[in-house]
C-alpha cells in the first residue's frame, strides 16, 4: 500500500532528487582539495564573465540594435546547452537516466523531478541572469515587461529541457568509449569555437557596430527560443500579434522538446542495450575479419604494415593520441583561416600545418604509454628499430602529406597568390621530412612518459624533457630546412621566378631524403638505448 501512495504522488520526487543532486555535488567536492578549488575557480570565472555580458546588457537598454544582439545571445545559449552534455558527460551523474531503470518510477515522474532538478546550479543561475538581463535591455513598457517575465522562464525551461532531451537521447553514445572521446575532444572545439568568437567581434567591429546584426537578428527572432525576446521587443513597440506569435513558437518547442524526452526516456528504460546481450555470431565473424579489412589490405606486409596499422589505431582510438592528432589538424587548418577572417592573412601562414603534423613523430616511445614494453621485446637490434621508427614515419606521412597539401592548395586558392605555392608547398614537404628527422631522434635521446589518466600529457618531473625534445628538434629542423630556404631566397634574388617549380620537386625529395636519415641515424641509438627508453616511458 506505502508504494501505490509513493507512486501515486509523482511530486514528492522532485525533493528527493533535489537533494539528491545536493548530495552528489558535495560529496564530489569531497573527493579531493584540488578538485574543490577547480569547481571554485571555473564557477567564479563563469559568474564573472557572465556578470560582464549581463552589465553590457543592462547598459544597452534603449539600443535600437539591441534586439537583434539579443536574439543571437539566446541562439548561442541554447546552442551551448543542446551540445553540453556532448561534451561534459561526467558534469553531471544525474544526466545518465539508466542508473534509475530499476527503480519502480515512470517517464512523467521522472521528467517532473529531473526538470526540477536540472534548474540547480551554477549553469541555470548564469542562464537565468543573462536572460533576464536580456529582457532588461530589449523590453519598453508594461507590456513588454508582463512578456519579458513569460519569456525568461520559457527561455531557461527550453535550455534545460533541451540538455536533458539532448543528455537521455545520447546517453549510451556518452558512457561508451567514443563518448568519452568526444569529451576529451571538448577542449579542441572550445578553442576553435572561442576563436571563431573573437574573428566575429573584430569583424563586428570592423562593419559598424550592432548594426551588421540585424540581418542575422531577422532570421533567428523566429527561431524558439530566440522568438520569446523577439516577443518582447515587438510587445515593447506594439506589435502584439508578432510578439504573441514569438511565445507560441517557444511554447511549442518546450512542448516537442518534453514530448521528445519523454519518448527517449520510456525507449533507453524498457529497451535492452549490449551490454545485456550475447553477441551474436555474425557480429563475432565480423570482429574476426577485422584484421583483413579496410586499411590493412592496403598496408605493406611484414612488420611495416602491422607498425602502421597499429600506429593509425592508436591514433582513432586512443584519447589523448586522438587528442593530439585533433589539435595538429584543426589548428593547422583553422591558422591561415583566423588569419585570413582578421585581414592579415597569408599563403605563408600553411606553414603551420607541417609544423603541427611534425611534432606528432616527437616522443613515439612515450606515446605507447605502458605498452611500450610489448614493443620493446621485438627489437633486437638495430635494424629492427629502423623499421619500427620508419613505419610509424609512414603511417605520419599518409595522413600529414595529402592535409599538408589540401591546407597549402587551399591557402594558395583563398588567400593567394598562386605565384607563391611552390615556394610555400616545396619548403613544407622539406620541413615535414625534417621534423620526422628530429622526431626520430628526439624520441631516442629524450623519451618521456605520458601518463594514461588524467589530463597531462608529462609525467610529473619530466617536463624539462618534454621542453628540451621539442626547442631542439624544432630548432635542427629550422637548420635542416635551411637549404631549401636558400634556394628559394637565391631564385627570387637572381630574378629566375619562372624555375621556383623546382622546389616543388626538390622540397619532396629533400623531405624524404633527410627523414631516412634521420631514421638511419637514430634507429642504432634506439636498439642500443632500448632499457633507457623503457625505463622512462614507463614512469607515468
Amino acid at each position: 500500500m506505502s508504494t501505490e501512495t509513493t507512486l501515486a504522488a509523482p511530486s514528492s520526487l522532485v525533493p528527493v532528487f533535489v537533494r539528491l543532486k545536493l548530495t552528489l555535488l558535495r560529496n564530489g567536492l569531497r573527493q579531493s582539495p584540488g578538485r574543490t578549488a577547480a569547481f571554485v575557480i571555473s564557477a567564479l570565472g563563469g559568474l564573472v564573465v557572465a556578470s560582464a555580458v549581463v552589465i553590457a546588457l543592462v547598459a544597452l537598454r534603449g539600443n535600437p540594435h539591441a534586439a537583434a544582439l539579443v536574439v543571437l545571445l539566446t541562439g548561442m545559449l541554447t546552442l551551448g546547452w543542446a551540445v553540453m552534455p556532448l561534451f561534459f558527460p561526467t558534469g553531471d551523474e544525474t544526466l545518465d537516466p539508466t542508473r534509475l531503470v530499476m527503480l519502480p518510477l515512470r517517464p512523467r515522474q521522472l521528467i517532473r523531478a529531473l526538470l526540477v532538478t536540472s534548474l540547480v546550479g551554477v549553469g541555470p543561475l548564469t542562464t537565468l541572469a543573462l536572460v533576464a538581463s536580456s529582457v532588461v535591455a530589449v523590453a519598453n513598457g508594461a507590456a513588454a515587461a508582463v512578456v519579458g517575465v513569460l519569456a525568461v522562464v520559457l527561455v531557461v525551461l527550453v535550455c534545460v529541457t533541451l540538455a536533458r532531451a539532448v543528455a537521455t537521447a545520447s546517453t549510451r553514445l556518452l558512457t561508451s568509449r567514443r563518448g568519452r572521446d568526444l569529451a576529451v575532444l571538448s577542449g579542441l572545439f572550445i578553442a576553435l569555437g572561442a576563436q571563431v568568437v573573437n574573428v566575429a567581434g573584430q569583424q563586428l567591429g570592423r562593419a559598424g557596430g550592432l548594426a551588421a546584426l540585424e540581418p542575422v537578428g531577422e532570421v533567428l527572432r523566429w527561431i524558439p527560443p530566440a522568438s520569446a525576446l523577439s516577443a518582447v521587443d515587438d510587445a515593447g513597440h506594439g506589435s502584439y500579434g508578432r510578439a504573441a506569435a514569438g511565445l507560441a513558437l517557444t511554447v511549442l518547442a518546450l512542448v516537442l522538446l518534453l514530448w521528445w524526452w519523454q519518448r527517449t526516456l520510456t525507449t533507453l528504460m524498457t529497451s535492452p542495450d549490449s551490454s545485456t546481450l550475447q553477441a551474436t555470431a555474425k557480429d563475432g565473424a565480423h570482429r574476426s575479419g577485422d584484421g583483413e579489412r579496410g586499411l590493412a589490405r592496403l598496408l605493406p606486409e611484414g612488420r611495416t604494415g602491422t607498425v602502421m596499422l597499429r600506429t593509425l589505431r592508436y591514433a582513432w582510438r586512443d584519447p589523448k593520441s586522438k587528442m593530439s592528432w585533433a589539435v595538429a589538424l584543426g589548428i593547422g587548418l583553422m591558422v591561415p583561416i583566423i588569419t585570413a577572417a582578421q585581414g592579415n592573412g597569408t599563403i605563408y601562414t600553411s606553414f603551420s600545418a607541417s609544423a603541427l603534423l611534425g611534432m606528432q613523430m616527437y616522443n613515439q616511445f612515450g606515446q605507447d604509454t605502458s605498452a611500450f614494453w610489448m614493443v620493446a621485446s621485438t627489437i633486437a637490434s638495430p635494424r629492427d628499430a629502423y623499421e619500427e621508427l620508419r613505419a610509424r614515419a609512414l603511417s605520419l606521412a599518409l595522413v600529414a602529406v595529402p592535409y599538408v597539401t589540401l591546407v597549402v592548395v587551399g591557402s594558395a586558392a583563398l588567400l593567394g597568390p598562386w605565384s607563391a605555392f611552390p615556394d610555400v608547398y616545396g619548403i613544407s614537404l622539406g620541413l615535414l621530412g625534417a621534423l620526422v628527422a628530429t622526431g626520430a631522434m628526439a624520441s631516442t635521446l629524450f623519451p618521456y612518459s605520458i601518463p594514461s589518466e588524467g589530463n597531462k600529457n608529462v609525467a610529473p618531473g619530466q617536463a624539462g624533457i618534454a621542453w628540451i625534445s621539442l626547442l631542439a628538434g624544432f630548432l635542427t629542423a629550422a637548420v635542416l630546412v635551411s637549404p631549401l630556404a636558400g634556394l628559394m631566397v637565391w631564385l627570387h634574388v637572381a630574378g629566375s621566378a619562372h624555375l621556383l617549380w623546382v622546389l616543388i620537386p626538390a622540397g619532396a625529395v629533400y623531405g624524404v631524403g633527410i627523414a631516412t636519415l634521420g631514421l638511419r641515424v637514430a634507429a642504432p641509438r634506439a636498439a642500443a638505448r632500448l632499457p633507457e627508453i623503457l625505463a622512462a616511458v614507463s614512469k607515468g
